[in-house]
């Protein structure tokens, strides 16, 4: 069966950790990593491009949690917050990627008055405090906010038309690249619903540019709903062509070749 082709609309084994740095996995697209969040030490996917952390619904009544919410600390590869509210929510879809079920979500949240560099390959995430983070030449980016998630700025064309805007940064999404309802289809897909996250479906998006980087053909989707003036969401899958550094606390994001 011939891909669909996405049309934009018109108009490891875990290492020993350093301080502030922990090993995590990288499979299916998303980032893994060790962490303690209220109380419960396991698997979290880390996801700078979700607002809020989350504790996976079993884990929170195996802590005898009840409600949609409790307040903990967060222990992140030596790092430690303190008295963050943590949502509860039935996580089984977003973990259906995975090979072994994980305890939550560590979002934006936790993560958005550090400066947090990933590596992929092997996975690595280092928290530092601003100021206190080693050097870290490469490209530069101007990193902004868009209903708690950071973005930055991207490209996209179906061929015959393009657009660029903010894009949010997620280690954590289910495609390398996914653009709002309001701005692209997939014409003649069977079944729109799963062009939507954690859908089957993976139309081809003709190119991609972000940072120094030109992409073409790649693996996309679509995600509704989408933070006003976002264009659309970057996966790990195109992130992971660089050693990242999140620098929220300065508005920065630094791209250096991942070899």
């Amino acid at each position: 069966m011939k891909a669909a082709l996405l049309a934009l609309a018109l108009g490891a084994p875990a290492l020993p950790a350093a301080a502030g740095e922990a090993a995590c996995w990288y499979e299916n697209g998303m980032v893994v990593v060790t962490a303690q969040v209220a109380g419960f030490v396991g698997d979290y996917i880390l996801d700078t491009g979700e607002p809020r952390t989350t504790l996976a619904e079993t884990q929170a009544q195996e802590m005898g949690y009840a409600g949609p919410q409790v307040t903990g600390d967060v222990l992140l590869a030596g790092v430690r917050l303190t008295g963050l509210p943590v949502a509860v929510a039935d996580l089984d879809v977003r973990t259906g990627l995975l090979p072994t079920p994980v305890a939550g979500v560590i979002g934006a949240d936790v993560l958005k008055d550090q400066v947090v560099d990933v590596s992929f390959a092997p996975c690595r995430v280092r928290l530092s405090r601003p100021g206190r983070a080693p050097a870290f030449p490469g490209q530069r980016l101007d990193l902004a906010w868009a209903e708690g998630r950071p973005v930055a700025l991207a490209g996209a064309s179906d061929g015959s038309t393009a657009l660029r805007g903010p894009f949010v940064l997620s280690t954590g999404l289910d495609a390398p690249v996914r653009l709002s309802e309001a701005l692209a289809a997939a014409p003649g897909a069977a079944t729109p619903g799963e062009l939507l996250p954690y859908g089957v479906l993976r139309p081809r998006l003709a190119a991609l540019s972000f940072g120094d980087a030109l992409l073409a053909d790649v693996p996309a989707g679509l995600m509704n709903p989408t933070p006003d003036s976002v264009a659309g969401a970057l996966g790990a899958p195109v992130l992971a062509r660089w050693r990242v550094r999140f620098d929220f606390p300065a508005g920065e994001l630094r791209l250096q070749p991942a070899s």
